[in-house]
């Protein structure tokens, strides 16, 4: 039996502050019936019953410690804490809610009594808490212990995923002085499509095409933006157009594409253990991936040395690769790989690594989470060769902005620049149509 107060959750209280003063009172209450549950309850039978059949078994016991403590509820309250109940025991607790709601995009918890979401594009404070530091701590610890990670004094923080793939990072004390942080970012459960971002205005629908195409005719893309741009997304999108036949292999830190081929062998990084050996990092994963007979290879994310065994593999014959990079422009993801090749600590000539970067590389598509909240493709430029010591571009298609609308949203136009790629011929050579307006810019001569 356990121990609850025998005052109605409905009777006044005399705090200054009513509300705060309820919505603790319940946060112990559900705490306590938690607690009291998980020792009934059998843990290693959970994941096989059946979730009306659970349900009904927690209903009947929460109901009993109620009449016996004399602490009624209404119909309503009864549901909500019986729902709270059943998140804490089979999911993540104060967090199930909004993961559930698919107008939230991002989850961010500063700390166990500050949570903030993000809906189309604009933060909002949501009212979702949690009851103390230790209740927060332990839904960290049921995320990553999922997914065989750890966090503690000695690792603070750690990059994970949810079983959607939804991208979650979380750092606990001392490193997050005002006590644990989570960020999650939410994956939608019916992926983006090409037609869905050109439905949601992020680009025209020739350049859909046109990116289609590139995929098809197995160009090597990077594609670069900031944090929160589409990246992950875009790249999704893209590999849609990847043959069934071909053997594809995608490396990352945490496990967050969702390819829709059959022939994916997915791999994922791994931290170091309590005695901090055991680490295996991307280019470990990339310079493996190459043994494996691969058609196409596809980095999550190029943040380190891996760039170049990257590059390597875009120059050996392994043509259709794609990967992301944080840049906040296509010049500077150049410079950023470029840097990234010299973290390998190889005596390189920035001549060589540039030549390599020309000759691998086919083109850079560039995205942006604009002012308004939009995500957008700000560019999609082709890499032309040298010029010295200079790698030469072109842009493709880019958006033009042309003001600020009435709520603040961004206006502007993506449209072609009237250049035709160098690119067009190996594109027409593996049969992806080039129709002549793809490229027109608009006021020119048809």
């Amino acid at each position: 039996m356990i121990e609850l107060s025998s005052r109605s959750l409905l009777e006044p209280i005399a705090e200054p502050n009513k509300e705060e003063a309820e919505l603790h009172k319940y946060l112990e209450l559900k705490s306590r019936l938690h607690d009291a549950l998980l020792e009934r309850l059998n843990l290693s039978v959970i994941d096989k019953i059946k979730t009306d059949e659970l349900r009904r078994e927690v209903a009947t016991l929460v109901n009993n410690f109620l009449n016996e403590e004399g602490t009624p509820l209404r119909s309503e309250q009864f549901k909500r804490l019986l729902d709270d109940l059943m998140h804490e025991v089979l999911g993540l607790g104060p967090l199930e809610p909004l993961l559930a709601d698919p107008t939230v995009n991002d989850i961010l918890v500063n700390s166990h009594k500050n949570v903030y979401i993000e809906r189309f594009g604009v933060l909002e404070k949501s009212n979702v808490r949690f009851r103390d530091e230790r209740h927060l701590l332990r839904i960290i610890d049921k995320i990553v212990s999922r997914i065989g990670r750890r966090i503690d004094e000695a690792n603070p923080w750690v990059d994970a995923r949810l079983e959607d793939g939804s991208r979650v990072n979380a750092i606990i004390r001392p490193c997050s002085i005002d006590g644990p942080s989570i960020s999650i970012r939410k994956f939608s459960k019916d992926p983006m499509t090409m037609d869905m971002l050109v439905a949601s205005d992020a680009l025209s629908r020739h350049a859909a095409d046109f990116l289609q195409g590139l995929v098809n005719a197995r160009m090597n893309v990077i594609i670069s933006g900031g944090t929160g741009s589409g990246k992950t997304t875009m790249l999704n999108a893209m590999s849609a157009s990847i043959e069934h036949n071909e053997r594809i292999v995608t490396i990352e830190d945490a496990a967050e594409l969702r390819l829709q081929q059959d022939h994916v062998v997915r791999l994922e990084t791994r931290p170091a253990n309590p005695n901090g050996v055991g680490a295996i990092h991307q280019r470990d994963l990339v310079r493996n991936a190459l043994r494996m007979r691969p058609d196409r290879i596809i980095v999550g994310e190029v943040r380190g040395s891996e760039a170049f065994d990257m590059l390597q593999a875009m120059n050996t014959g392994h043509d259709g690769s794609m990967t992301t990079v944080h840049a906040n422009s296509a010049r500077d993801a150049l410079s950023r790989i470029e840097q990234m090749v010299v973290m390998t600590g190889g005596d390189f000539p920035m001549s060589s690594v540039r030549s390599q970067i020309a000759a691998g590389l086919n083109f850079v598509i560039q995205l942006s989470r604009l002012s308004d909240g939009r995500r957008r493709v700000m560019s999609i430029s082709e890499l032309t060769g040298l010029e010295g010591d200079v790698i030469t571009m072109q842009d493709i298609y880019v958006f033009r902005r042309t003001g600020k609308g009435e709520n603040g949203e961004v206006l502007g136009e993506f449209m072609p620049t009237g250049i035709r790629p160098r690119n067009a011929e190996r594109l027409s050579a593996a049969g992806i149509s080039l129709d002549k307006g793809m490229f027109l810019h608009r006021g020119a001569d048809s």
